[in-house]
């Protein structure tokens, strides 16, 4: 992608973190979870994530404290904060100390990825996600439509979809069960392993037409991804 939108969660509940982290990464984000601040501060020194996601309960250090700390040395990423805190004291303590977005324990995962995705917006790391861009290739969003360095591809709808689901988990292997839920939807279970062999050579001759690219690689055993 054009600009992958990286999401750091620190969260000491490992399976919290990893409940988070799959959802976010469905959605087509980059995500890296801490169980607690240690290697946090390096971390930012290093990356520009656009969005933290923290609990304020954490071993040694309360999750309010951290983000006031990070503020001082200049670091202005969008914070929302995971809490089981609930009172008006405490959540105004939270937003007072840096915090962006507030959300108390249990949530809806659904109701978290809109709000990430609302201060994405705010901040400006959404603007552009109508287009999704690859390497050489842009995907136009809101036309279906795809280019190779700028010049139009005839993909059908169903090839744009592959191509998209190949994009939004790149470097990741793709089993063929995953690949008709997601492309051929309710339609899936009547479309069988060759079927989706056959859509992916396809999608491969019109988008690299002499093999050169090696967009695609098969996994052994598994499926393909997208290198």
């Amino acid at each position: 992608m054009e600009k992958n939108i990286e999401i750091i969660i620190i969260e000491d509940e490992e399976d919290i973190l990893e409940l988070i982290e799959y959802h976010l990464q469905k959605e087509g984000y980059d995500t890296v979870g801490f169980l607690s601040t240690e290697n946090v501060e390096q971390f930012l020194e290093e990356e520009s994530p656009s969005l933290m996601i923290i609990d304020r309960n954490l071993p040694g250090v309360e999750g309010s404290n951290f983000v006031t700390y990070i503020r001082d040395l200049g670091y202005d990423i969008p914070v929302i904060f995971l809490t089981a805190k609930d009172q008006e004291s405490q959540l105004e303590e939270g937003y007072e100390s840096g915090g962006d977005d507030y959300m108390t324990k249990p949530f809806s995962t659904k109701e978290l990825l809109l709000r990430v995705k609302a201060l994405l917006k705010r901040s400006g790391a959404l603007t552009n996600q109508d287009k999704i861009k690859y390497k050489d290739m842009t995907l136009d969003m809101l036309r279906k439509t795809a280019f190779i360095n700028g010049d139009p591809v005839a993909l059908t709808l169903r090839e744009f979809d592959l191509l998209l689901t190949f994009v939004k988990n790149v470097d990741k292997p793709l089993t063929r069960d995953f690949l008709r839920e997601e492309v051929w939807g309710s339609e899936g279970d009547e479309v069988n392993d060759n079927a989706v062999n056959v859509a992916i050579n396809r999608l491969k001759k019109k988008i690299d037409p002499t093999g050169e690219k090696g967009y695609f690689v098969p996994v052994w055993g598994v499926g393909y991804k997208l290198v």
